[in-house]
């Protein structure tokens, strides 16, 4: 049973940033996906480390104000180990979208650390890198 939840519960972040068809993103999602504590990482030239308010604040404006339109993001393929109530996945994902009128694909690699708490699966840490 932790396979399938983790799995939904990893279908639902990608899908927390899904604005296709005009339909608002529902970043706050995020909120529930992820323990209060849990940390955020985007690596590459632009190291950032992120709370989950400030992960979630500024692609809420960016998917709310008509600059990135049509974006999804979806995992192509995935690597589940789970051990006891720890579970680590890496996947890799494709994205798409229009920015600033511009359509764009682009994919890259996750890491998602969970655990699992007395109310299910929850999301500790997010990594990511964008591939060139």
């Amino acid at each position: 049973m932790s396979k399938t939840e983790i799995d939904a519960l990893t279908t639902q972040f990608f899908g927390a940033f899904d604005n296709r068809g005009g339909t608002p993103a529902d970043v706050d999602r995020i909120r529930q996906l992820l323990l209060p504590g849990g940390v955020i990482v985007k690596t590459g030239p632009d190291f950032t480390v992120y709370t989950v308010d400030e992960f979630i604040e500024p692609r809420r404006q960016l998917l709310a104000d008509g600059r990135l339109v049509e974006f999804s993001e979806w995992e192509t393929s995935e690597e589940t180990l789970t051990t006891g109530d720890i579970a680590s996945r890496t996947s890799e994902y494709r994205k798409s979208g229009i920015l600033d009128g511009e359509p764009f694909e682009g994919g890259g690699t996750k890491t998602i650390q969970f655990v699992r708490t007395p109310h299910g699966w929850r999301i500790t840490a997010v990594s990511w890198h964008d591939h060139p």
